[in-house]
């Protein structure tokens, strides 16, 4: 699908609020409702939009550690990260699993309450996949961390 600067428009605009009325958003990009919508619609089908969601206070929601996982291992078969990422998308602690380049072979991004709740899921992902080497960072601050993406 080939966005105009119109379509641009409506994602950023939904990036930052996406329950905002069609009728909002139309007079923001100076377009009808009905021209809105089909907008959204045709982007949706295409995969563009993936998802209208909430966004949660991790804080609010007795989250509070971010907490960043480095990852090697020395099996590299096809079936090992077939139960890796399956073990990562069971855990809803994990938010995000990435297969990495340079020294590294993986790096997980999870949000739990505490370092006991960090080591809980920890033992639940060492049990559930061999690793050969499992280092945590913790976050001390957030300075920016955003789903927008750069439109």
């Amino acid at each position: 699908m080939t966005l105009d600067e119109t379509d641009r428009r409506i994602l950023a605009i939904l990036q930052q609020d996406a329950a905002l009325p069609l009728e909002e958003i139309g007079s923001r990009v100076s377009l009808s409702r009905n021209a809105v919508w089909r907008r959204i619609r045709l982007m949706e089908e295409a995969g563009v939009i993936r998802a209208r969601v909430a966004l949660l206070d991790a804080e609010a929601l007795g989250l509070g550690l971010s907490v960043f996982l480095m990852i090697r291992t020395s099996d590299h078969r096809p079936d090992w990260l077939e139960r890796f990422a399956k073990a990562t998308r069971d855990m809803p602690e994990i938010l995000g699993a990435y297969r990495m380049t340079g020294d590294l072979d993986y790096l997980i991004h999870a949000r739990v309450a505490d370092v006991k709740a960090y080591d809980a899921l920890y033992q639940r992902l060492i049990r559930r996949v061999d690793l050969s080497d499992v280092s945590a960072s913790f976050v001390m601050e957030e300075l920016k961390d955003t789903t927008a993406l750069p439109l």
